[in-house]
C-alpha cells in the first residue's frame, strides 16, 4: 500500500513540474529581450489579458487577444511572422503559446514575468 502511494505523489509531482515547465518550440524572452524585439515591425504582438486587463494597462503595440478566445481569433494571426506573447505574469502567455503551437504557429516568444516585469 506505501508503495502505491508513493507512485501516486510521483505522478502529482511531476504533473504539477510540468507546468513550470517551458513549453517546447517556444522562445521565453526576457524584458530587455522584448525592447529589442519590439523594433522588429514584422513581429506580431498579442497580449492575452482579458480586456478589463487591457483596458487598465497594456505596452503600446500590443493587440488584445484574451486567452478565452485565442483559438477561435488565431486567424487574425500570420503562422509564417514571429509573435510575441504576454500576459501579467507568463502563465497564460505560456498556456497560449502552447494554444498557438498546437495551431502550427513557429516562431513564439513568450515574455517572462509579462506585463507585471514590464511596469
Amino acid at each position: 500500500m506505501n508503495y502505491m502511494a508513493e507512485i501516486i505523489f510521483v505522478i502529482i509531482l511531476l504533473f504539477l513540474l510540468k507546468g513550470f515547465l517551458p513549453v517546447k518550440g517556444v522562445k521565453n524572452i526576457s524584458i530587455e529581450d522584448l525592447k529589442n524585439e519590439m523594433k522588429n515591425k514584422n513581429n506580431q504582438m498579442i497580449d492575452v489579458r482579458t480586456i478589463g486587463e487591457f483596458s487598465r494597462y497594456h505596452i503600446t503595440g500590443f493587440k488584445n487577444i484574451p486567452l478565452h478566445v485565442l483559438s477561435q481569433q488565431a486567424n487574425q494571426l500570420m503562422k509564417k511572422r514571429p509573435i510575441i506573447v504576454v500576459c501579467q505574469s507568463g502563465m497564460r502567455s505560456k498556456k497560449a503559446s502552447k494554444i498557438l503551437k498546437k495551431l502550427g504557429f513557429k516562431n513564439i516568444m513568450n515574455v517572462k514575468g509579462g506585463v507585471a516585469a514590464w511596469r
